[in-house]
């Protein structure tokens, strides 16, 4: 049986796109990744992230990319549509694309929400054709199964190639994006007026709020 993997990376920050990464691999493919130590992303550095990257794109059955930029996001935010709603029609997205011509797929998707069930039964409903798949939803999936592992390399291998583009624009000291990133909180306190019609702020964000907020009271001090 195919086992197709998904995972995404970049659901938090307040600066650049979540990615999600779908990938399909067979039994033999499973075992190869396993010895040459596919595992959990964030377990691994860049530069190993980069080299197995490269080594699931050629190994896989097939992969898909499906990537949400911060205008999508705040948008679908607007609409009353929150992340993990949107993770799920992205996800299905990555399904519809890869489920053309196989016979039977298990599918197993690191969850993003507390409330499997209800999230799965979310995701099936923008999925256009259930019949051959067997779908798993489960918490830690992406450190349990090796497809789901290097789902999450993608994604993650993915997303950091698009920080580095905003970086080559913007300035390294943009930082990771995350919120937790001191780089990140400095560049979004010093130039989120200057870039704030960029594309590149998630602006439905409470630390974006917050941020806009203390400019606020510094403008009226001042």
């Amino acid at each position: 049986m195919l086992t197709l993997g998904i995972d995404d990376a970049g659901r938090g920050p307040v600066i650049g796109p979540m990615v999600l990464a779908g990938c399909l691999i067979d039994e033999e493919t499973e075992k190869k990744f396993k010895k040459e130590g596919v595992k959990d992303s964030k377990q691994l550095t860049p530069k190993r992230r980069e080299d197995l990257a490269e080594k699931i794109k050629n190994s896989a059955e097939t992969f898909e990319i499906a990537i949400a930029y911060p205008d999508e996001i705040d948008g679908k935010n607007h609409d009353g549509i929150n992340l993990n709603a949107l993770e799920a029609m992205k996800m299905a997205e990555v399904i519809n694309k890869i489920n053309k011509g196989f016979s039977k797929i298990k599918v197993i998707i690191d969850c993003p929400s507390v409330n499997i069930e209800k999230w799965k039964d979310f995701l099936k409903t923008k999925i256009n054709n259930l019949s051959n798949l067997e779908i798993v939803c489960e918490h830690k999936a992406d450190v349990n199964y090796v497809a789901v592992s290097a789902a999450s390399i993608l994604a993650k291998h993915i997303r950091e190639k698009e920080m580095d583009k905003l970086k080559e624009k913007f300035g390294k000291e943009i930082g990771s994006g995350y919120c937790s990133d001191p780089k990140t909180s400095k560049f979004l306190e010093t130039h989120m007026k200057e870039h704030s019609d960029k594309g590149i702020f998630r602006k439905t964000w409470g630390i974006w709020k917050e941020a806009c907020a203390v400019s606020e009271q510094k403008k009226l001090f001042q």
